[in-house]
């Protein structure tokens, strides 16, 4: 089993930028692929970009395409989600996410889940 831990949320204005952070514990973090996911109020849970057990291979929603960077470090257990150019519109809770394969954009068959970090963008 895999444990996640959000960071790096907080309130920033339209253009800004913010870096998540998703530290994992367990020996076993390097062998999943991990996905950003995100929740808008009101909205389901929406795919947002994953990243490959190894870091060499990166997927992105449209949306996020040139804006967002998903990144690891295996050494440190950590999966990262750099947020650039950010919108209103990019205003939800993110939660990362380890999965069984890549990608995996179906949250209802992810099995393990941090608890999340709001991301507030003002206009």
């Amino acid at each position: 089993q895999v444990q996640l831990v959000e960071s790096g949320g907080g309130l920033v204005q339209a253009g800004g930028s913010l870096r998540l952070s998703c530290a994992a514990s367990g020996r076993t973090f390097s062998s999943y692929p991990m996905d950003w996911f995100r929740q808008a109020p009101g909205k389901e849970r929406e795919f947002v970009a994953a990243i490959n057990w190894g870091g060499s291979r990166t997927y992105y929603t449209d949306s996020v395409k040139g804006r967002f960077t998903i990144s690891r470090d295996n050494a440190k257990n950590t999966v990262y989600l750099q947020m650039n150019s950010l919108k209103p519109e990019d205003t939800a809770v993110y939660y990362c996410a380890a999965t069984s394969s890549y990608p995996v954009l179906n949250p209802n068959v992810i099995h393990y889940w941090g608890k999340g970090t709001l991301v507030t963008v003002s206009s």
